[in-house]
């Protein structure tokens, strides 16, 4: 690390470890188990025959419907924006000796923040009355990229990179890395609890990669038939999954699933290495 970029490191790690900070950011983790958990549900009453939103949207839909929905909505913005700023520290304390390594953490370490932000203003904007349909953003968003000098591969891109995070998570699960973001050996101190939580998580992120992997397989059907309207987040994928004849059981596995990943996340509001 240079030494003009040590004072910035050093200020970004103090903020990282902030008391507030880390509590804001358990929160979040907490938030985002609870709408994995919604998702879930909402899948599974799709899977029944059930109609309703299966994404982000959909669930945060149903808590500005709740009584003190509004409150909770302000309580989840407040939690995204503490992860996000929580992984924007990240991306300046890396020390990994390996210069590859370091810069592959602070690229990780980035996104994550960029998508906890995203999350804290869509969040926020259901806590104002303004929320919109995810399905129908996905399609605008892919139309304007399609517009652009070379669209079509712009949105092959952006389905391929969603494929290639949908198999680090699936990685993730399967090689259970996961477990280096919780707190030491948390888990094997905690007897059976620990035992679930490293189940769960294995599950959630193998579920939760299948579905990144249908999304980013949309915007690339959108790209190859030059038609946005094919891009429809995870609502159109699972949505899409109905008209199969193992539809139903493949939702109701995704949704268990996405449930294991939103009990693992509130776990991680517990035990995560912050």
């Amino acid at each position: 690390m240079s030494d003009a970029a040590a004072p910035a490191a050093q200020v970004a790690e103090a903020a990282g470890d902030h008391p507030v900070l880390r509590v804001v950011a358990r929160v979040g983790f907490a938030v985002n188990g609870a709408l994995h958990l919604l998702i879930a549900w909402l899948a599974t009453r799709l899977a029944l025959g059930d109609g309703g939103e299966v994404d982000q949207g959909g669930a945060l839909e149903q808590v500005a419907r709740a009584p003190a929905g509004e409150m909770m909505l302000w309580l989840g913005a407040t939690g995204f924006l503490g992860l996000a700023l929580w992984q924007a520290t990240e991306t300046l304390v890396q020390h990994h000796p390996d210069r590859r390594r370091r810069w592959g953490e602070r690229s990780k370490a980035a996104a994550k923040s960029v998508t906890y932000l995203v999350l804290a203003v869509t969040t926020g904007q259901f806590a104002v009355g303004a929320g919109s349909d995810s399905g129908e953003t996905t399609a605008d968003l892919t139309t304007a990229l399609m517009q652009a000098p070379l669209g079509q591969l712009l949105v092959a891109g952006v389905g391929l990179a969603v494929v290639g995070v949908a198999g680090y998570h699936v990685h993730k699960g399967a090689t259970r890395r996961f477990l280096r973001d919780l707190d030491g050996a948390a888990p094997g101190r905690a007897g059976q609890v620990g035992r679930a939580m490293v189940r769960v998580g294995t599950v959630g992120y193998l579920a939760k990669g299948v579905a990144l992997a249908l999304v980013g397989g949309l915007f690339v059907v959108a790209a190859w038939t030059s038609d946005p309207q094919e891009a429809t987040g995870l609502d159109g994928a699972l949505r899409g999954l109905t008209g199969h004849p193992v539809g139903t059981a493949l939702l109701l596995v995704i949704a268990a699933g996405v449930a294991g990943y939103g009990l693992y996340s509130l776990a991680r509001a517990r035990w995560a290495r912050l």
